[in-house]
């Protein structure tokens, strides 16, 4: 009863943060739509023609064989924010994403039961973002394992829980000068969605049991395979988004969640990516099978298609950048003066700094550096 009262506690903290850090997130959630699924899955034999269970926030369909994917739709709430999934076996079961929030872990382990019994293997986290590890406390108090690449525990350490309870003046000071200063109205509107971004992000650290992964998965031993019995998982780690990013395939049913090496319908967040590297993953995936399913961090289940739009919202970057550094102009500058082109006017972005200044910049030095 005790770890029960305990676990309906979390699962509340999560639901409670999730709503205080909504009036933080709501002007810039509606640049962050859910694309439709894609006719060629929706219209196939193995994605689900209706969700398992949708609870407006996420909904969870199956994908394949044991295999199910958990999507969000933030604009209807941040309980779960990222996108994961799990995969279900006769002897185990593999959880995918620890989520933004407790309840978003509660609700995904609830869908699991709705269809399987079988015993949690691990519970996994793709990245340290606190969209995809903020709820792994309720993982935690049900006994779950919880796996991430080696570096994410330490990120986590460093990045979140260091600054819980500590005065945000000094991050949140220079965005707010960034708005006062703004020279016109496109560079003001930039500089609220950062500072809006940045205030829902430090809501949530305050707000959370930070709960680090306790089985780290050393990248020098990936790829490994887990065999949960009739379907094999590989978990394979890739550069790009953090430094320290993991993906999970069931390749004999081409079938991977990529975690944020991959978004659909919206340009990825970079401000701590290595961009050569991520451009570099998702030339990878595209040579992935023509009939991969790919669940992505963000967005809608997609197959290649999502993973060609990427590479095109990488390749506009690149170029801009490339242009704008045989220009001779700042990066300061490049950063400024990129313009969404017409055919991405549709596509969300998070928040501009987050989006693309990091990327410009790290593609404007490369340029100057003859790499890219």
């Amino acid at each position: 009863m005790g770890e029960r009262m305990k676990m309906e506690n979390i699962t509340r903290r999560g639901f409670i943060a999730g709503a205080s850090c909504m009036g933080a997130a709501a002007a810039f959630l509606k640049y962050l739509p859910l694309p439709a699924l894609a006719d060629s899955l929706a219209q196939g034999t193995r994605v689900a023609a209706s969700p398992l269970v949708d609870k407006g926030f996420a909904s969870v369909r199956k994908i394949g064989e044991g295999v199910y994917a958990t999507i969000s739709d933030p604009s209807k709430g941040l309980a779960t924010l990222c996108n994961g999934g799990f995969i279900a076996g006769k002897d185990g079961a593999l959880l995918i994403e620890g989520f933004a929030s407790p309840a978003g872990a509660a609700f995904q382990t609830e869908a699991l039961r709705m269809v399987s019994q079988a015993p949690v293997r691990a519970a996994l986290d793709t990245h340290y973002h606190f969209d995809h590890s903020f709820g792994n406390a309720y993982y935690g108090v049900n006994g779950f394992p919880l796996w991430a690449h080696a570096r994410v525990a330490p990120l986590m350490v460093q990045r979140y829980a260091t600054i819980q309870g500590k005065d945000k003046s000094a991050v949140i000071g220079p965005l707010q000068k960034k708005i006062d200063s703004a020279a016109n109205d496109v560079e003001k509107q930039r500089a609220d969605g950062n500072l809006k971004a940045m205030n829902m992000l430090l809501q949530s650290v305050d707000q959370t049991l930070v709960t680090l992964p306790n089985h780290s998965l050393d990248p020098a031993k990936l790829p490994m395979k887990v065999d949960l019995g009739g379907i094999e998982a590989v978990i394979e780690t890739y550069p790009g988004h953090t430094p320290g990013d993991i993906i999970v395939r069931v390749p004999a049913q081409n079938i991977v969640f990529t975690g944020d090496l991959l978004f659909n319908g919206s340009y990825p967040v970079t401000f701590d990516a290595d961009m050569l590297g991520y451009r570099d993953t998702a030339s990878k995936f595209a040579a992935f099978d023509k009939d991969t399913i790919f669940v992505p961090g963000h967005g809608q289940v997609c197959g290649q298609e999502g993973v060609a739009l990427e590479r095109a919202i990488f390749d506009d970057l690149a170029e801009h950048a490339k242009k704008m550094a045989a220009a001779g102009v700042t990066v300061e500058d490049a950063q400024k003066r990129y313009t969404v082109p017409e055919k991405f006017s549709k596509l969300g972005i998070f928040a501009w700094s987050f989006c693309i200044d990091s990327a410009v910049a790290q593609f404007y030095n490369a340029a100057k550096a003859g790499t890219l």
